[in-house]
C-alpha cells in the first residue's frame, strides 16, 4: 500500500452536509441529457464552504447517484473538485461512487483520486443483498484498489437492503481508507447504535443524523460522535451549526434547545413518520424541500423518481416542514443573534 488519504477518522468533526445534484430545466425528462446544473454547483460548494460547514458528501440516495449518468457524474464531480481547490484546497469532500459491482465502483474512484478530491462517499451493489463475507470482500477490494481514497461508508437500510453486521463493522476499523460511517437508513441512536460503537470505538465517527447528534454525544461525548451528517444544511445550513457550536462549546442547554426545535421543524415530513414510505419518495421530496427553502436552487428530480409521482399529501407535508424550518431559523436568530452568513 504505497499511499494512504489524507484524514483519518479522528480529523473528522463538525456537520458533513448532504446536497442534491443541481438540475438544469427539462432534468426530469427521459430524454434529457446534460442535467446537472454546474454554475449551480459551484456556487453550493463555495456557500457551503463559506457558511462554515466542516465537510460535503455528494452523490448518495438523495444526491442522485442512481440517475446520473456517467458523463454527468464526471463532470459534476470535475466541477466540485475545481471550486474546492480553488476556494479551499483542504476542504474534505467525499463523492460518491456507489455502483450495481466492485469493478464499476474502482473505476469510479479511480477517476475521483484522479481528481485530487478527498475521498468517497460509498455504498455497496445491492442488486443482490450482501451476507457479511460478501460485504467485507468489497470494501476490502476497492481499499486496495484506491488505496490513496478517503471512504464514508453509506449505511441505508432501505438502499442497501439490510444492516451492516457487527462482524462487517471490525472489518471496516482494519481499513485505513474508512474515516466514517453515514449511520442512517432509519435508524436511530439506540440499542444498534450502541453495540455497533462497541466495535468501531475511536477508529472513526458512525455520524448520526442532526437531530440525533445531541443524544449520541452526550452519551460517548465528542470523541466518538464528533461529527453528524446532515441534508438538511441544503436547507440553509445555519440552524445546524448553531448545534455544532453549542456541542462543542459545551453549552449543552443550547444543544438541547436546538435539538428540540430541529425535530419539531421535522415532525411533519416524512421521513419521521413512516421511513419505509419516505424511501419510495424520498429523492423528489428532498428536491421539493430544498428548492422550498431557497438556499439552494436544485431543480427537478432526474427520472424515475420525479416530483409528479409523489402523493399530494406528502408535498403538502414536506411544505408543512419548511414552514417550520424557517420558523425556527428566526428563533434562533433571536436567540443567539444574527451571524454573518448562517440564519
Amino acid at each position: 500500500m504505497s499511499k494512504l488519504p489524507p484524514i483519518t477518522g479522528r480529523d473528522l468533526r463538525g456537520v458533513m452536509a448532504y446536497p442534491p445534484t443541481p438540475a438544469l430545466p427539462g432534468a426530469e425528462r427521459a430524454d434529457a441529457t446534460d442535467t446537472v446544473d454546474l454554475a449551480e454547483t459551484e456556487r453550493m460548494i463555495r456557500a457551503f464552504i463559506a457558511d462554515g460547514v466542516d465537510a460535503i458528501a455528494l452523490n448518495g440516495t438523495l444526491g442522485e447517484m442512481a440517475t446520473l449518468t456517467l458523463e454527468e457524474w464526471q463532470a459534476y464531480a470535475g466541477c466540485v473538485a475545481e471550486t474546492v481547490r480553488a476556494v479551499k484546497p483542504d476542504f474534505p469532500i467525499f463523492i460518491g461512487a456507489t455502483t450495481l459491482n466492485t469493478r464499476d465502483t474502482v473505476s469510479r474512484m479511480k477517476f475521483l483520486a484522479g481528481l485530487g478530491v478527498t475521498g468517497t462517499l460509498l455504498g455497496r451493489p445491492m442488486w443482490g443483498e450482501m451476507v457479511a463475507p460478501v460485504m467485507e470482500r468489497f470494501y476490502r477490494d476497492v481499499a486496495e484498489a484506491v488505496p490513496e481514497l478517503a471512504i464514508v461508508v453509506y449505511d441505508n437500510t432501505a438502499a442497501f437492503r439490510g444492516i451492516i453486521p457487527r462482524r462487517v463493522y471490525r472489518t471496516l476499523v482494519e481499513l485505513p481508507q474508512v474515516v466514517a460511517v453515514k449511520y442512517a437508513g432509519g435508524a436511530s441512536v439506540g440499542f444498534r447504535y450502541h453495540n455497533d460503537m462497541a466495535h468501531t470505538g475511536t477508529s472513526f465517527p458512525l455520524m448520526p443524523i442532526e437531530t440525533d447528534w445531541f443524544p449520541a454525544w452526550e452519551m460517548y461525548g465528542e470523541e466518538l460522535v464528533g461529527m453528524a451528517w446532515s441534508s438538511t444544511t441544503a436547507m440553509g445550513p445555519g440552524p445546524v451549526l448553531e448545534l455544532r457550536d453549542a456541542l462543542q462549546q459545551g453549552r449543552f442547554d443550547d444543544a438541547r434547545w436546538l435539538t428540540e426545535r430541529l425535530r419539531w421543524a421535522h415532525e411533519p415530513f416524512l421521513v419521521g413518520q413512516d421511513f419505509t414510505e419516505f424511501a419510495k419518495y424520498n429523492v423528489p421530496l428532498e428536491k421539493i424541500r430544498v428548492n422550498g427553502a431557497g438556499y439552494l436552487n436544485v431543480g427537478k428530480s432526474r427520472v424515475p423518481y420525479t416530483e409528479d409521482l409523489v402523493p399530494a399529501e406528502h408535498v403538502s407535508t414536506t411544505a408543512d416542514h419548511v414552514e417550520r424550518y424557517r420558523q425556527i431559523s428566526v428563533e434562533i436568530e433571536k436567540r443567539f443573534g444574527a451571524r454573518q452568513g448562517r440564519v
